[in-house]
């Protein structure tokens, strides 16, 4: 019986070894070229493009849970991943099977090396990490087939590899600073990177944005003949409501009015994204005129599931994991422990990578955390513990840091802070989330 396993580990390896995501490639023709020689797989079913700053990932999770209860057959794109490979490529709900995803890579392999060979006569680099995901992503829709794909882009928009593909529905969460160094250092200039997912026709919905933001989307939608669906124009979060297990809230989207609807993701900001998912899933479906029934709302976003993000790992002490990586997810993170978790104090373990901004990060999270154990993942990229440390002490004082290399070592500091009504909260990296939700399984934390 082939080890499908290992052959995925062997083309992960291969993978990795080319240039990763933090030095993407601001070109789209290396991409082209390659999903030319497979016949534009990304031709063949409809396109909802997701791109901003924070939010991307849940919100295109609810945007796959809502088309698929429809009945559809999906393909949802996401990064990075928090264990495996094949959770970047998800068919139906579920990450690929490791069968599939090497059945797909043989098919494309000989096409991302003819891809190779000429970018490097022409003296570029090869195709890089992402990029070769995209093209094996996109050709494993194709191949599912799916009827829709909900591709989340992975830097910026206009020239990140997904952007070979044409979004019926170009879908805006928040902007806000990050990857500067790639983007531009103003909301103006990463903005108007992101507006490049709008295409010729596109139905560009957009959440609430900073004014200069929202400037570049109006005038990249006016240019492209696009139709604009704004967030408190044409759909708002009404209300919500902690609930067990999630939140209930009150939308008005594009079509009609939707009462008591639960999501099982927790904080007003996840709030936010569903209603900026059903308006995009109403815009998807006949272009804002037709409601979604009640029972679709119910069974899609009453069971969606976003990993990383606000999810509960263990029960004595709580742990809960939270993907924030930069100053405006970490106020969105902050906001959620304030009005939402029900502890008398949270203790942060806290672990960032060294090009993020920590200082943000800490500033935005130390008026809620009672203390910070610094730490570090397994990436090479992670900031050193100790180096991390003494940026939190210059922020908020020496008596509320400590250090501690493993996360092992800083989750076993921080459950001994607790007291009875108090909790961990895991967050700076997606890298560190993912080594901790690896560490929940392994010792199978209840």
């Amino acid at each position: 019986m082939t080890d499908f396993r290992a052959e995925v580990a062997t083309i992960f390896e291969s993978l990795v070894a080319r240039i990763g995501e933090r030095a993407p490639q601001p070109r789209l023709h290396a991409t082209r070229k390659a999903v030319e020689y497979l016949g534009n797989p990304q031709q063949s079913y409809a396109i909802v493009h997701v791109t901003g700053t924070n939010g991307k990932t849940s919100t295109s999770r609810m945007i796959e849970a809502l088309c698929r209860a429809h009945g559809l057959r999906t393909g949802l794109m996401t990064s990075p991943h928090l264990r495996f490979v094949t959770e970047r490529i998800m068919l139906d709900g579920e990450p690929i099977s490791d069968e599939k995803f090497v059945e797909n890579w043989r098919d494309v392999e000989p096409y991302i090396n003819m891809v190779d060979e000429d970018l490097l006569a022409n003296g570029e680099v090869p195709l890089t990490y992402f990029e070769t995901l995209t093209i094996l992503t996109l050709a494993a829709f194709a191949d599912a087939p799916v009827d829709v794909a909900i591709l989340e882009v992975g830097m910026g928009g206009a020239w990140d590899s997904t952007n070979v593909a044409d979004a019926d529905v170009a879908v805006f969460a928040p902007i806000g600073i990050d990857h500067a160094e790639f983007l531009g250092n103003t909301i103006t200039d990463i903005a108007r990177t992101k507006a490049g997912i709008i295409k010729p026709g596109s139905i560009v919905v957009t959440a609430a944005q900073e004014p200069d933001a929202m400037a570049e989307i109006i005038a990249a939608a006016e240019m492209m003949d696009g139709e604009l669906v704004v967030e408190g124009d044409s759909f708002e979060l009404m209300s919500s409501v902690s609930a067990v297990g999630g939140q209930v809230m009150q939308i008005r989207g594009r079509a009609a009015a939707y009462r008591d609807v639960p999501v099982t993701l927790h904080g007003r900001h996840q709030a936010h994204n569903a209603a900026l998912a059903i308006a995009a899933v109403e815009s998807l479906f006949g272009n804002g005129s037709r409601p979604i029934p009640d029972d679709i709302l119910s069974i899609a976003l009453g069971n969606v599931t976003s990993p990383g993000r606000l999810q509960y790992l263990a029960a004595n002490p709580p742990i809960i994991v939270d993907a924030a990586h930069n100053p405006h997810g970490a106020l969105a993170l902050a906001a959620a422990i304030r009005d939402v978790l029900p502890f008398e104090k949270v203790w942060c373990v806290i672990g960032v990578l060294d090009d993020k901004d920590a200082r943000g990060i800490i500033e935005a999270l130390d008026p809620v955390v009672a203390g910070f154990i610094c730490t570090q993942s397994g990436s090479d990229r992670a900031m050193q513990a100790n180096d991390l440390s003494d940026i939190v002490a210059a922020l908020v004082g020496a008596d509320r840091v400590s250090a501690e290399p493993t996360l092992t070592a800083a989750l076993e500091t921080a459950s001994s802070m607790c007291g009875p009504s108090d909790a961990i909260m895991v967050t700076g990296s997606i890298t560190l989330v993912g080594d901790t939700i690896t560490l929940a399984r392994t010792e199978n934390w209840t």
